[in-house]
């Protein structure tokens, strides 16, 4: 049952799920926000309950520091991080959880990302937020790379 509350995007990628996986858990720098923006991985301690944080940088300077844990970390098929909780499950205002997971299909692998949101309020303003045009940039862009790799 989908989760009224979600706004997801997804993408069927002609290549490997290995390749996917690599290019979704080791190069993120190269696709997570959408081009002039860019990334900086400064934790991932790529397990259920390891800290992730990153900041993310705009062109004009803006930088939007993002913390919070993984709430599972499984290898080859699925990432769920939070900000509902910084590291040492200190509590923070959650926006979202996020889950990134691949899925072999046919010839190729099914690349869905999903933000689940507490709230209508929190969705309605990630969407407001240009989640639509950001998201699916970042899919197209993750799609490229892993097609190009």
């Amino acid at each position: 049952m989908a989760d009224s509350n979600e706004l997801s995007v997804t993408r069927f990628i002609a290549a490997a799920a290995a390749t996917v996986w690599d290019v979704l858990a080791n190069r993120q720098a190269e696709w997570w926000c959408p081009v002039p923006w860019s990334v900086e991985i400064t934790a991932q301690e790529r397990r259920a309950g390891g800290r992730c944080a990153m900041v993310m940088r705009g062109p004009a300077g803006e930088e939007v520091p993002t913390e919070g844990v993984y709430l599972a970390w499984d290898e080859g098929r699925r990432i769920v991080s939070t900000d509902a909780f910084t590291g040492d499950w200190q509590p923070a205002g959650p926006f979202m959880t996020g889950i990134w997971e691949i899925e072999p299909e046919g010839t190729g692998t099914r690349y869905t990302a999903r933000a689940r949101h507490w709230t209508a309020e929190a969705r309605d303003q990630h969407l407001a937020m240009g989640f639509e045009p950001g998201w699916n940039a970042v899919a197209d862009q993750f799609k490229a790379l892993c097609e190009g790799a």
